[in-house]
């Protein structure tokens, strides 16, 4: 466990965007397991994905960009998407022989020697000349604080624990989030559960036609300028809104998706506004979202006042060595393969000015 092992790049995550950096690693000369390691604290192949519940279908999913060099092809839409990602990244890691580590949890990254970072982890140490960060955000559930929560009799949960609506049969369920999830969440609980409430702090927007190139560049600028000020990134899908396709309408028309606004205070029984106003239940689940999983970055600190790390491109503005792939504008299925690919541009750049420097 005290052994220290020496690389030239470690990538920590083998989602998307661990994979995409992965490949890129190695189709530019950098040998798995001699030049670059891809460390992975999960079971197995799949990334956050193998761990979505199996009402999640791939049919329902916004979609999954093809890693690069290998197509997604024939997957079935009524298969949970657990198992059509898990299968195919499994694929993906035997057909280039990434060697991905796992499980390997990595606990923190340090200042090294001569310029290297020490990244400790559960596998050993593995010392580096750079380090590709693609940890997403599943292991960092968002959960907000309201007055009384601690209260609550019955039970609360996060989109993260949640596996599906058989289980809230017959319940009264208060679904707190306006993103993809919640939407999601509501139109699957309601024919199960005694009766649902949707609340919200704003109101959701909702998105009619095609999502073009145009829509899309200008969501992920949004993103991008928060990262440049060292500010939180919000996700993409935060400022693209919701697609109104056919099940949301659907919801719509039903009563299902009634947005309330936020209520004020969670009481024993169930949750209450301002006004006085009330709604009984046995159920909290909070579909509000994630953060980051940096926190084992925060040797290095990187963070600005803002409570972000600055970012251009996906280098880290305060540490060169330090790619973020995944993070603010490249947290999506295509976002997160352009970004592996630019981290790895950078990072031969930087190990070649080192090499002559030397």
């Amino acid at each position: 466990m005290n052994e220290v092992h020496e690389v030239e790049v470690v990538v920590i995550g083998a989602g998307q965007a661990g994979l995409a950096a992965a490949y890129h690693l190695r189709r530019t000369g950098f040998e798995p397991g001699r030049d670059a390691v891809v460390l992975d604290h999960a079971p197995g192949p799949g990334g956050a994905w193998q761990f979505r519940w199996p009402s999640l279908t791939f049919g329902k999913v916004h979609g999954t960009h093809a890693l690069p060099g290998m197509e997604l092809t024939d997957a079935d839409p009524a298969r949970p998407s657990a198992d059509v990602v898990r299968e195919y990244f499994d694929r993906y890691e035997r057909t280039f022989d990434l060697r991905v580590r796992r499980p390997v949890a990595v606990r923190a990254v340090r200042e090294g020697t001569g310029g290297r970072l020490l990244v400790e982890t559960s596998d050993g140490t593995w010392s580096t000349r750079a380090l590709i960060n693609a940890t997403g955000t599943w292991d960092r559930p968002f959960w907000p604080r309201y007055p009384g929560q601690e209260t609550f009799r019955g039970r609360q949960l996060h989109t993260a624990q949640y596996t599906g609506p058989e289980e809230f049969a017959g319940q009264r369920v208060v679904v707190v989030g306006g993103g993809a999830s919640g939407t999601q969440h509501l139109l699957e609980l309601a024919p199960y559960a005694a009766a649902t409430t949707w609340v919200t702090r704003r109101p959701p927007v909702f998105r009619e036609g095609p999502f073009d190139q145009e829509a899309g560049r200008a969501a992920v600028a949004l993103v991008e300028d928060r990262v440049r000020q060292g500010l939180p990134p919000r996700s993409v899908v935060s400022v693209t809104g919701l697609p109104l396709n056919d099940a949301i309408r659907q919801g719509l028309a039903d009563g299902v998706l009634d947005r309330q606004p936020m209520f004020d205070r969670v009481t024993p029984d169930g949750v209450e506004w301002r006004d006085g106003r009330r709604v009984t239940a046995n159920v909290i689940l909070w579909a509000t979202g994630f953060r980051a999983a940096l926190d084992h970055l925060a040797p290095l600190r990187l963070r600005e006042p803002g409570g972000g790390i600055r970012v251009e491109g996906t280098r880290a503005v305060a540490d060169p060595r330090i790619h973020l792939v995944g993070y603010g504008p490249s947290a999506s299925t295509i976002g997160a393969n352009r970004a592996g690919r630019a981290a790895v541009r950078d990072v031969r750049r930087l190990l070649a000015q080192e090499s002559v420097a030397a």
